[in-house]
């Protein structure tokens, strides 16, 4: 006769509190020594994950461990529950080695609980990238892009070109018995770059609204903009398992369409919402529209085909507060901005994606030799391609800081690389490849791009001697 677990009067919430709070407790630990640091605080952030991902792992943490697997934990429960026995799945999702500890804490006495906080954590972070994509979106000034707008082309398009095409071929010489998709992938995972990580740096130096600064802003939201499309093709190609011209040409124009209605459409759905909540307080007017409106364009993208982050870029780039304008009071001091009103969701998910990325790179990977010699040759083509964007700017003779500016991958670089790993197209070593490769170019860019300034300040402040 089976007997049933006792019932228990405490919240069912309750664990999923704790471990949603303990996370992101651990984002914050990171992000103040990071600041303490003066590093950029997404490093803070992934090096934290990283540390307790492999610390708790190894001392037998459940939820990190189902945490450190990603999103194919989720596919041994959703084929359970359509009938297939879970041990079958599991060694066939995680292999032999590993299969069996995840079956025994799926099924374990608190395999329910792990599992719900796994899941809302795994959502948080979801969200987390989709209002980060916003943020860069929503701060991208198209007008002061098109004052440098040549220069800033081309250095994105060198800076996309020049790191992908060297990231394709060291990863087809290193890992020759890796599949196309795979090296189509990790290439992608090098063509963005860090516009927060850049932007902030130019600040500290006074040098943001100089026209070197505004030449890498630019062109790092362009290579975001080609990088994004660039995703969306080699996602195509991957969900459709081939390379086909067809599949390529549809995922471009799909692309294009979607990006095109969203710019002509955009407004008018604003505009039309912001009349609706007009007798809403000016606050909650902005803050329903705003999120409606980045959730409705990140479930359209997912709709066509394209990932979530390219609807919640475009977002960012259709919306801004003049929509509202008509409907705010001259004496309402209470007016806020979008981007004031979006901040903090965005400082309470993003921090979260972040330690979930550092959970998942599995040290361990690194003990073989393959995986460190990849990591090594994309360090190096991901540096050397993009000093070669700032070729790219004929109209500068600061080609050189140009070049520096654009090496951080920082935050899209990791996005890359996480959606590449639930498709399934990334495994744990390349996985831990990439997050290396992108934790040493955020590294070691800021310091090295307020070298280059200084130096170039100190130069354009020697005297002239006369002759």
């Amino acid at each position: 006769m089976n007997e049933l677990a006792p019932i228990t009067h405490g919240d069912p919430i309750a664990p999923v509190i704790l471990g949603v709070t303990s996370i992101l407790a651990f984002a914050v630990i990171g992000r103040v020594a990071a600041r303490k640091l003066r590093q950029p605080t997404v490093l803070g952030e992934l090096i934290m994950g990283i540390l307790l991902g492999n610390v708790a792992w190894y001392l037998g943490f459940d939820l990190i461990t189902v945490l450190r697997e990603g999103p194919r934990v989720f596919d041994v429960v959703n084929l359970t529950l359509a009938g297939a026995p879970i041990e079958v799945v599991a060694n066939s999702i995680f292999g032999p080695d590993s299969a069996p500890e995840i079956v025994r804490i799926i099924t374990g006495p608190h395999g329910g609980q792990v599992m719900q906080v796994a899941q809302i954590v795994d959502a948080f972070s979801r969200y987390g990238v989709i209002f980060m994509l916003f943020m860069v979106g929503l701060q991208t000034n198209l007008d002061e892009m098109r004052d440098v707008g040549a220069d800033s082309l081309r250095v994105a398009i060198i800076g996309v070109v020049a790191p992908v095409a060297l990231g394709f071929g060291v990863t087809r010489l290193l890992m020759p018995d890796m599949a196309l998709n795979s090296d189509l992938f990790v290439a992608a995972t090098l063509a963005a770059t860090s516009v927060g990580i850049t932007a902030n740096v130019l600040q500290e130096m006074g040098r943001d609204k100089s026209r070197e600064g505004h030449i890498i802003i630019g062109a790092a939201v362009g290579d975001d903009i080609l990088g994004l499309v660039l995703l969306a093709v080699v996602s195509g190609i991957i969900v459709s398992g081939s390379v086909n011209i067809t599949e390529i040409t549809t995922v471009i124009v799909v692309s294009s369409i979607f990006l095109i209605a969203a710019g002509t459409l955009g407004p008018v759905i604003v505009r039309f919402a912001a009349s609706v909540l007009g007798r809403l307080d000016i606050v909650e007017a902005k803050m329903f529209t705003s999120y409606l409106f980045v959730m409705l364009l990140a479930w359209m993208a997912n709709l066509a085909g394209l990932a979530t982050i390219i609807g919640a870029f475009a977002a960012g780039i259709v919306l801004h507060d003049s929509y509202f304008r008509e409907h705010v009071g001259e004496a309402d001091e209470r007016v806020v901005s979008i981007r004031e009103l979006i901040m903090p969701l965005e400082v309470i998910l993003v921090p979260i994606f972040f330690i979930l990325i550092g959970i998942q790179v599995k040290l361990e990977t690194f003990l073989s030799w393959p995986v460190v010699t990849l990591a090594a040759g994309l360090l190096v083509v991901a540096i050397v391609g993009k000093l070669a964007s700032g070729l790219g700017a004929f109209q500068s003779k600061s080609r050189w800081v140009v070049g520096i500016g654009m090496v951080p991958r920082g935050e899209v670089g990791l996005v890359f690389a996480a959606i590449g790993r639930t498709l399934g197209v990334i495994d744990d070593s390349v996985f831990a490849a990439v997050a290396l490769m992108v934790i040493v170019t955020t590294l070691i860019a800021p310091p090295w791009l307020k070298l280059a300034l200084a130096r170039e300040d100190g130069e354009r402040a020697a005297p002239v001697n006369p002759p």
